[in-house]
């Protein structure tokens, strides 16, 4: 838990497991969109309601997000135990929340590994890409093994701690650069950018950076990428 004055928001406390532990931290947002388990939580923690130290959300946590534009009016950090068919998008919809200073959250091990990955690791994307230029620290606390839940999901959990950097906003463009730029992951970078921009210009970029022709997407640092972006911007602005 991190050693702050921020508030806590937990996304899908279903039955109310973890938010009995973050009550007793911190004042907690929590917001749940089903119905049954609304029922359950309003009983289940009706002493933290009526005090305040609770406030339960009924509502879709991507549409609140669309709302509000940030899951709290004031600094939080995101703890929870993600849904894991929407954990990637809640991750990066709290990359960019500005309010959001740290999250830690329970999601499958194979999506946290791609959060947490460095250039050169088999499990490189764009997540890892984009974790790293708007992170000061992103790791693996530790795995969570099926047999700790009932029943048992299919695949091995992890919980991911990601430390953000106030300082850095990507620009809205990035993320579909990227999407290019690991279009067809096993193909050389150059290939993939060659729908974006034409090989002249592309070949003055990678002499300019110094940059290989035969680099492959996952071989690429975060920083080069964001250096990338930037130069393929400018040109396609000029031409």
């Amino acid at each position: 838990m991190p050693n702050n004055n921020n508030h806590i928001v937990e996304i899908g406390p279903g039955l109310g497991d973890l938010t009995q532990n973050l009550v007793k931290y911190k004042d907690t947002t929590a917001y749940e969109v089903d119905t049954d388990l609304i029922s359950i939580l309003k009983s289940k923690f009706a002493i933290e309601i009526e005090s305040e130290n609770l406030k339960l959300l009924h509502t879709d946590v991507l549409e609140a997000w669309d709302r509000q534009g940030s899951l709290h009016n004031c600094k939080y950090d995101l703890i929870a135990n993600l849904p894991y068919y929407i954990a990637t998008n809640i991750i990066l919809r709290a990359f960019e929340d500005i309010n959001c200073q740290n999250i830690i959250v329970m999601i499958q091990k194979e999506v946290a590994l791609k959060f947490s990955a460095k250039a050169g690791a088999k499990e490189y994307s764009s997540l890892g890409v984009i974790t790293e230029l708007v992170s000061r620290e992103a790791r693996i606390l530790f795995d969570v093994p099926p047999e700790s839940f009932d029943p048992p999901p299919k695949v091995m959990s992890s919980i991911l701690y990601i430390s953000k950097n106030e300082n850095v906003t990507l620009d809205k463009d990035f993320n579909k650069f990227l999407k290019i730029c690991f279009s067809q992951p096993r193909k050389k970078l150059s290939k993939n950018l060659s729908s974006l921009v034409n090989k002249e210009f592309l070949s003055n970029i990678y002499n300019e950076l110094n940059l290989k022709e035969t680099l492959r997407p996952h071989e690429v640092s975060a920083s080069l990428y964001s250096q990338l972006y930037t130069k393929v911007k400018h040109g396609k602005q000029q031409s």
